[in-house]
């Protein structure tokens, strides 16, 4: 059974004139010919069409793909192999450029420009990503976030390890403080919750009293916030309420 050259481009979804492109350089000549002359195209032809369509995919010049196709030494299971192992190997290339896209999307969305390597140097165990529709849900609709999201999308890797090293050692001085028996309401206390809320102000948006007493609230209410600071110090999460609230308070 043979096939017209208008058959064989719809078969195959080329144009007419690559057929005829392929004919003028030797590359797919056709098996026959019709009484008018024109091109038939036979089964084996078409196996020889989609072979060259498979080495065209993987990006091989026309010239590369004539003498892989005409090497004598060659068989139809060792095209089929080669052409295997290449597109396994682009699907794996193409799913790595894949993940590393999806990696910059979430980057973007949280206005965070870090690799997951970096992230979880800056982050640890805790992926930010995984709460950013959270807080968009959450916070989306006010200045704050908006303003959060504004500043950290500039953010680099090194801006990230000095502010959680500053956040950090403010944790560490507010569980001291906690040790030694100061209460929260102390002088010291109030201090250190005043500093909290400048780092917030510093590094992500403008926090004022009201908002971080809400803060404060949801550091204890919220048993996710609740851990993290309770790995500092087992009761630090509510004194740093208690002291936030205190300092609030005092500067009503």
């Amino acid at each position: 059974m043979s096939h017209s050259v208008g058959q064989v481009a719809a078969i195959a979804g080329v144009t007419v004139r690559t057929l005829h492109h392929y004919d003028e350089i030797g590359l797919l000549v056709p098996s026959g010919r019709s009484h008018a002359g024109h091109r038939r195209y036979e089964d084996a032809d078409l196996d020889r069409l989609q072979q060259i369509l498979f080495y065209r995919e993987l990006g091989f010049p026309l010239e590369e793909v004539a003498a892989l196709l005409d090497d004598p030494g060659a068989d139809p299971m060792a095209h089929l192999r080669r052409q295997h192992t290449l597109l396994a190997d682009r699907i794996d290339r193409l799913q790595r450029m894949a993940a590393a896209v999806e990696h910059a999307m979430e980057a973007r969305k949280m206005g965070i420009r870090l690799t997951p390597e970096e992230k979880f140097e800056v982050f640890g165990d805790f992926d930010p990503d995984e709460h950013a529709e959270e807080a968009e849900r959450r916070w989306g609709d006010t200045d704050a976030y908006r303003e959060s999201r504004r500043r950290t999308a500039s953010y680099t890797k090194e801006d990230w390890l000095r502010i959680r090293a500053a956040a950090d050692d403010l944790n560490a001085r507010i569980a001291a403080l906690m040790a030694s028996g100061a209460a929260p309401e102390s002088q010291e206390a109030m201090d250190l919750a005043e500093e909290h809320r400048q780092q917030i102000c510093s590094f992500y948006y403008a926090c004022s009293y009201e908002i971080h007493t809400g803060l404060g609230e949801m550091y204890v209410a919220d048993e996710r916030f609740t851990a993290t600071y309770e790995a500092v110090r087992p009761g630090t999460a509510a004194y740093l309420r208690d002291a936030i609230m205190a300092n609030a308070a005092r500067n009503a």
